[in-house]
């Protein structure tokens, strides 16, 4: 994906927003998936319903998909007019849209040109194209086989791209190769197929996966702002390829959706594209790995939530949705760092407790025997024994 010193990166104090920032609240449109409470008919309207009035998605985008219509020498009026975007707006280069609208536009071109890539390659891909790659993926064993399968089966459909899978030092990197020259439609078409394996990968396991890093291989557009809404991570713009990268151990997780659900999902499946998924099933491990190698630094559930991209009201709910509690991580982390230093170190019990966060040696005796059933010292002279 090429070597970062040459690319142009977009800082993580950018790409890095917290999600009850009011920025982030600004925009988080893009993302409707994102927001905590489930879309529903209160007398007010829930966060999620008030988020689709707020527009967030560039209208660089809907121009992409009017040149569709251009190649096909067909009218645009009827798809823009579902999506009530009118001509002024269109030509407006700092013109925004909210999800909502860019899902009218898009479903209503794909439907209208029969051609679910909306005229980015050298033949169309009709009606039924991507739920035909769902198919194909949804009997995998893993999340692993599924994204193989998909990219395989992507260029059987198509090789003006290809599609690959990589997996080094416990990453994996989800890469796109451009086999021939996508113009003016380039942007649209790799953001969006990103976006596409991306949110069906989410939907399969039904789980979030965080993305450690997106690269593009074109200089930051003026509405890069919002790759850090679509891509949530560390951003890179002038990279050697278009593709994303996250923990494989994702890749191991078996897929928990059928084709009674995939049926469900097709109905309507455009979300997928501009979603980020709610919860992530390896929250736990996660969080205990970040405990484990950074207590000191992120001892705090706000700077955790930071780290994970998500808010903390959000961490708090989907830790407890698995079952947990940020505190009993907390305090799990710390016995077991404890009992570590006291069976394999001479250090003074007092000099114990301050290295895993204690005031003073009291504190620390009286929670290490809450923790264990026995005092530190004790502790000790069993493993002398």
């Amino acid at each position: 994906m090429g070597s970062r010193a040459t690319h142009s990166r977009i800082s993580p104090r950018a790409t890095k927003l917290r999600s009850d920032h009011p920025a982030q609240r600004a925009t988080e449109v893009a993302n409707p998936a994102s927001v905590d409470d489930t879309p529903g008919v209160p007398i007010r309207p829930s966060p999620a319903l008030r988020a689709e009035r707020i527009a967030a998605t560039p209208m660089a985008f809907v121009r992409a998909i009017v040149l569709g219509y251009e190649k096909y020498g067909v009218d645009p009026s009827n798809a823009l007019k579902q999506a009530q975007i009118t001509p002024s707006q269109l030509r407006r280069v700092d013109a925004r849209i909210t999800a909502a609208q860019m899902e009218a536009v898009s479903g209503a071109a794909m439907q209208e040109l029969d051609d679910e890539a909306l005229g980015w390659f050298s033949r169309k891909l009709p009606w039924g194209s991507y739920g035909m790659l769902c198919r194909a993926s949804i009997t995998s064993p893993n999340l692993g086989v599924a994204i193989a399968r998909w990219c395989r089966h992507h260029r059987l459909l198509i090789d003006d791209i290809t599609l690959r899978l990589d997996i080094r030092d416990k990453t994996a990197h989800f890469v796109i190769d451009e086999r021939r020259r996508l113009g003016a439609v380039r942007e649209f078409c790799l953001v969006t197929s990103m976006r596409f394996l991306h949110g069906f990968a989410c939907w399969a396991i039904d789980s979030r996966i965080p993305l450690r890093e997106a690269s593009f291989p074109y200089p930051a557009p003026p509405h890069d702002d919002v790759y850090a809404l679509l891509f949530p991570g560390e951003v890179y713009f002038n990279a050697a390829n278009a593709g994303f990268s996250f923990d494989a151990q994702y890749l191991a997780m078996p897929l928990r959706r059928d084709e009674t659900a995939l049926r469900t999902m097709l109905q309507r499946a455009l979300p997928l594209t501009v979603l980020q998924y709610r919860r992530d099933r390896l929250l736990v491990q996660r969080v205990r790995e970040l405990l484990r190698q950074r207590s000191a630094e992120l001892s705090t559930a706000e700077a955790l939530a930071r780290e994970l991209n998500i808010s903390t009201r959000t961490l708090h709910r989907q830790l407890q949705d698995e079952g947990a509690a940020l505190q009993d991580l907390k305090d799990e982390t710390r016995r077991d760092h404890a009992i570590d230093l006291l069976r394999r170190s001479s250090r003074p019990i007092k000099q114990v407790a301050h290295a895993v966060g204690f005031g003073n040696e009291k504190s620390f005796a009286r929670a290490f025997r809450q923790w264990t059933g026995t005092s530190p010292s004790e502790l000790r002279k069993t493993r002398a024994e």
